[in-house]
């Protein structure tokens, strides 16, 4: 896969890492809707003939739980929905199925559970993040196949907590001092902190699983 030139965004730095474990270009969008974009260029600028965004997403289907692998068919942003590359498609889901469906390209987080089911209702889009929607854009205007693989880390029935909305830092990487003070301000909300900690765990290591898989195949 390495001779095609897969250029792959992720929104975070420990993302990044997993998947440069199959060989990808990869750069790092810093968890926002613009960043990924300015990735996606960068990445084409780099070389790269394919785009691909991965990492974690938030899930809007309440049957998805932590963990669950996606690769998604279609890709809504804002009012146009994108087809991704059906052969990229079946590469990335490869050993083994995973769940297809829409995914939703936010420009911001879906942060309860009400904004989670509005938006299943309204798009019925599986889940959510805010990298794939701008790369699918960029792959469109380039004229460039795309695709997505994702791992529902944040499920549909789970209000984010404060700390974790404030825990990035504008490269993507963790924040801890935010984090801290956020606590100490709402020390209530550390069980939900913690059980979204081992959710992420969770999503990382289905990743990883997933990824390596994908370079056994190549190989």
């Amino acid at each position: 896969m390495v001779s095609e030139r897969i250029g792959v965004v992720t929104g975070l730095p420990a993302e990044a890492r997993i998947a440069r474990r199959a060989g990808w270009m990869v750069a790092v969008g810093g968890g926002t809707a613009d960043g990924a974009e300015r990735a996606a260029r960068a990445l084409i600028a780099r070389g790269a003939t394919k785009l691909v965004s991965c990492g974690l997403a938030g899930g809007l289907d309440p049957a998805l739980g932590a963990g669950t692998v996606l690769v998604p068919e279609t890709i809504l942003f804002g009012a146009r929905r994108y087809a991704a590359d059906q052969a990229l498609c079946s590469r990335l889901g490869t050993p083994k199925p995973s769940a297809g469906g829409t995914l939703y390209g936010a420009t911001s987080p879906a942060v309860t559970v009400d904004d989670k089911r509005r938006l299943f209702r309204r798009t019925t889009a599986v889940a959510v993040d805010l990298e794939t929607g701008p790369l699918a854009r960029v792959a469109a205007g380039e004229g460039l196949p795309f695709a997505a693989l994702r791992v529902i880390c944040d499920p549909a029935w789970r209000t984010l907590p404060p700390a974790a909305l404030l825990a990035l830092a504008e490269t993507g990487a963790i924040h801890p001092g935010r984090v801290l003070a956020s606590l100490r301000r709402d020390p209530d909300q550390l069980p939900a902190l913690v059980a979204l900690g081992r959710d992420a765990i969770r999503a990382r290591r289905a990743l990883v699983r997933h990824i390596d898989a994908i370079r056994a195949c190549a190989d």
